[in-house]
């Protein structure tokens, strides 16, 4: 490397050179000199560990979307003595009532007041509506079981008594109490079916829970 006292040596000859050569060639030098200036200014400066890259873009990993929640809501099966049993899908929140209006409500030998219409639905659960025979075989089955005695006296009962047993409504607890009164005691159970309203079919979901005496 050449001092400072060489580099200006080396610089008075080239200056001594370039004054002694014929004017045409002096302005041909300069021009080098400068074009050579001007395109050293244009380079891009190199580039250092530290420069910015631009990431391949298969390393660009995009955030996953999230999925848009489900529909709030559950999914019951009801069966039994409903006209359209089946899987339905109800608003969270809903009862078994909403169920069994969803299944096009109770059939006539239904017994919907063995069930609690007023809870709420789980996700998932089954909702059986049982028959007036179902609902008398499990309150027959229950009263078994506890020794407590089940049975109505027919003879004696008042007619909200009468209208707590499956299958009679007020309007036929009425009746038997008006026919008890117009025609004397029942002399057995079977003496219901006298009264309008109750057939054979009806009696036999009642034969297990009444009595005469």
């Amino acid at each position: 490397m050449l001092g400072e006292r060489g580099e200006s040596s080396l610089l008075a000859e080239v200056r001594r050179r370039v004054h002694e050569m014929p004017r045409g060639a002096r302005v041909a030098v300069v021009a080098a000199v400068g074009l050579v200036v001007v395109v050293g200014l244009m380079r891009p400066a190199a580039s250092t560990g530290d420069d910015m890259s631009i990431s391949d873009p298969g390393d660009v990993s995009l955030e996953a979307s999230t999925p848009a929640p489900a529909a709030a809501g559950v999914v019951v099966h009801v069966v039994g003595a409903v006209r359209r049993p089946g899987v339905y899908k109800l608003p969270a929140g809903s009862r078994v009532g909403d169920a069994v209006a969803a299944a096009g409500g109770a059939l006539g030998n239904a017994a919907p007041e063995a069930v609690n219409l007023a809870r709420v639905l789980n996700d998932g659960e089954q909702v059986r509506i049982p028959s007036a025979d179902e609902a008398s075989a499990a309150v027959a089955a229950s009263g078994a079981q506890s020794g407590a005695p089940r049975k109505v006296n027919i003879n004696t009962a008042t007619a909200a008594e009468l209208d707590a047993l499956p299958g009679i409504g007020p309007a036929t607890a009425q009746k038997i109490v008006d026919d008890r009164a117009r025609n004397g005691p029942f002399s057995s159970p079977e003496d219901l079916m006298r009264v309008p309203g109750i057939g054979p079919k009806k009696f036999d979901a009642l034969k297990d829970l009444v009595t005469t005496g």
